[in-house]
């Protein structure tokens, strides 16, 4: 990030999901914003990247060589990993840990059958799995020289085996990183051309197999997203465009296109932590720092609870398998637009998560879908206009009231309408399901915040939703089907460097955690001038993990500045016991607690866009009216176009807000108020 960029007028950000590419353009000096969606390119979603930004800035009349950021939210990693299509790897252990992918943990994940589940395959098998001699002990001691020769004949057998990229996880490199770094320099050089990933880069940290798991995914995903990388890139150069691509972090940051292609299991929720950053900006905005969000497309529904700031997580999953990389909170479910409705053998009514997704998508698409799906059900019940994106797709509405009167009504023994209801309340419910778990199992009461619906599909559910959590207020923001793209725009560079130093309990010399501390500074300080970013717009923060004695696990709590000594120990630990008493009901201070990882994270502010206000309140009267089956039965309802609505404009429901990008439904008793930004402030009834 230099100065001359920062002095620049347009900023590009582009979201890329599996149904739609979002792009939202900003002139950051005015404000000025503009929108678009163009399909998502499976086979090529780099097509979809370059179509999205050629179309608006066409739309815009800008040119290419004003463009001075291009950041983007990408699902390549994700996707990898959740269908098990990364590439083939190999993983370089310590003598005797061959199986600690296998092994893993003693656990069975919860809801699942005792005796029916079956462990999931590992992205890296057995067979790939070879060892070498050395070993150091868990202060960073060499007990047994690292064998070359070992390494040697691994890069060999790696050869034969036809490995595309290896991973290197020594027992307790976190220590000392030596070992792993000359294993590292002996596999490049006799493997050139494959990507060599090491522990110590990715997850400098303890537990064996979380820092084994999140090092070999780091090699499965690596060739296709610096692949996918490079294409962007190509494509933006091609467009005649020379501003960095910065990809977005799981943690809520961004990272240079170099920096993504080396660790790219850093971006494993690029997309869904660009929403929440995005909801977090707006929230601050607005005057609603305390917000639960609801991210709904077209086959999943995030959900992360932001208090002020997101809560990040070091515990985190992705599909399958532990990633205990810090990430945004978030918990996903498959409940989406697309979600497929059915009834069960038993005669249950289930909803996802299989999902019709882009192709061929809910029936009323017209693309030879014959599951009825949310979506559907929505259209069925007049809550949906006829025509989505400004009426470049038209919904059959005929189509998907056959379906659900073929595979849901009649089975039931239901009329169409209660059919449709019955699917869109068991959607409804799973989701407030979900929202529970991000804040009543965090020690959260959801009717201390407001419910932040985005996504194409979120603000048709939220008022559903709200009422079955005993919500108040829903925030909808200006334009909720990009605002992950906007959220993006709101990013700062970052980037976080972690130490393990398993200081015992009771803690009372604060010169080793000074020592530590200093050395991650220090790396935080080197990466934010490497980056180029200005000493104004630099910020380091200090985070610590602790655990009472004898316990398994830690909890993270912000270090109360960057000094280590005595009081600021105290404070921290102060911290602590109140955090675990917050989720946990309880807290032991007569037990000594342990200070376990440290973590520093360095952020550089990105100048942001001015922000854009909303026009001053005109006639708030509707544009047309629509026929919806409502509880109490059919009735002809306003429909209000959210682009002809002014600040201080009051809706009141029951009706239907259009737009290009989503559509929000207000129940009746619903009061909304757009308020000075353009968001849609609902008062729930």
């Amino acid at each position: 990030m230099t100065d001359d960029r920062a002095q620049g007028s347009l900023s590009i950000a582009v979201d890329a999901g599996g149904t739609f590419t979002d792009i939202v353009l900003v002139d950051r000096d005015s404000g000025r914003r503009w929108q678009a969606k163009v399909p998502s390119t499976p086979a090529d979603r780099s097509q979809a990247f370059a179509d999205g930004i050629a179309q608006i800035l066409a739309q815009a009349g800008r040119a290419a060589a004003q463009v001075t950021h291009v950041l983007h939210g990408t699902t390549v990693a994700t996707n990898a990993i959740l269908e098990h299509k990364g590439t083939q790897a190999g993983l370089l252990t310590t003598q005797g840990l061959r199986h600690v992918l296998e092994i893993g943990r003693h656990d069975i994940p919860r809801h699942e059958n005792l005796y029916a589940w079956v462990k999931p395959r590992r992205p890296i098998p057995p067979e790939h799995v070879l060892e070498a001699r050395e070993r150091l002990a868990a202060d960073g001691s060499v007990v047994t020289p690292l064998e070359e020769d070992d390494v040697r004949a691994a890069a060999a057998e790696f050869r034969r085996l036809g490995v595309q990229a290896v991973a290197v996880c020594f027992l307790h490199a976190y220590a000392d990183p030596r070992h792993e770094q000359r294993a590292g320099a002996i596999l490049a050089e006799a493997l050139p051309g494959i990507p060599i990933t090491l522990s110590t880069e990715v997850l400098p940290v303890f537990r064996e197999y979380e820092r084994s798991m999140a090092t070999a995914l780091n090699a499965y995903v690596m060739p296709a997203v610096a692949t996918y990388v490079r294409r962007v890139e190509d494509r933006l150069r091609d467009g005649g465009i020379s501003a960095p691509l910065l990809l977005m972090k799981s943690s809520g940051g961004v990272i240079r296109g170099e920096g993504a292609a080396r660790q790219p299991v850093q971006t494993a929720l690029s997309g869904p932590a660009a929403g929440v950053v995005g909801a977090r900006a707006v929230g601050l905005r607005s005057g609603h720092p305390r917000l639960i969000t609801l991210d709904v497309g077209g086959t999943s529904a995030d959900i992360s609870l932001i208090d002020g700031e997101p809560r990040l997580t070091s515990e985190g999953r992705v599909g399958d398998w532990p990633l205990t990389l810090p990430m945004i909170d978030i918990h996903t479910i498959g409940a989406g637009g697309g979600s497929i409705a059915r009834v069960s053998p038993e005669g249950a009514l289930l909803v996802g998560p299989e999902s019709a997704g882009a192709d061929p998508g809910p029936v009323a698409y017209g693309r030879s879908g014959e599951a009825p799906t949310l979506t559907d059900a929505n259209l069925v019940l007049g809550r949906l206009p006829p025509s989505l994106l400004d009426g470049s797709i038209r919904l059959d509405v005929d189509a998907a009231a056959r379906a659900i009167e073929t595979r849901i009504a009649k089975p039931l023994g239901l009329s169409l309408q209660d059919a449709a209801r019955g699917i869109v309340a068991v959607a409804d419910n799973a989701m407030a399901g979900a929202i529970r778990v991000v804040s009543v199992q965090r020690g959260h009461d959801p009717q201390d915040f407001a419910l932040f619906p985005f996504g194409g599909a979120g603000p048709l559910q939220a008022g559903a939703i709200a009422r079955l959590l005993g919500m108040t207020r829903i925030l909808v923001p200006a334009r909720p089907g990009v605002l992950s793209a906007e959220g993006l725009l709101a990013a700062p560079l970052r980037n976080e460097f972690a130490r393990t130093v398993m200081l015992r309990a009771p803690v009372t010399d604060v010169a080793p955690l000074a020592s530590a501390f200093g050395a991650l500074d220090a790396e935080a300080a080197s990466w934010l001038v490497a980056e180029a970013v200005p000493e104004g717009a630099r910020e380091i923060r200090w985070r610590v993990g602790m655990r009472y004695m004898h316990q398994g696990f830690e909890l993270y709590v912000e270090w109360p500045g960057r000094v280590a000594d005595a009081a600021a120990l105290a404070a921290a630990v102060e911290r602590f016991h109140a955090q675990h008493e917050q989720l946990y009901t309880f807290a032991q201070r007569d037990t000594p607690v342990e200070i376990v990882t440290l973590e520093v994270t360095a952020l550089g502010t990105l100048p942001g866009p001015a922000a854009e206000a909303a026009p001053p309140a005109g006639e708030t009267g509707h544009t047309a009216t629509a026929l919806v089956h409502l509880e109490s039965g059919p009735a002809q309802v306003p429909v209000w176009r959210r682009d002809s609505l002014g600040a201080g404009a009051v809706l009141r429901g029951p009706g239907i807000v259009v737009q290009m990008d989503a559509t929000t439904w207000l129940h009746e008793g619903d009061v909304a108020t757009l308020d000075a930004f353009g968001n849609l402030v609902v008062e729930v009834g």
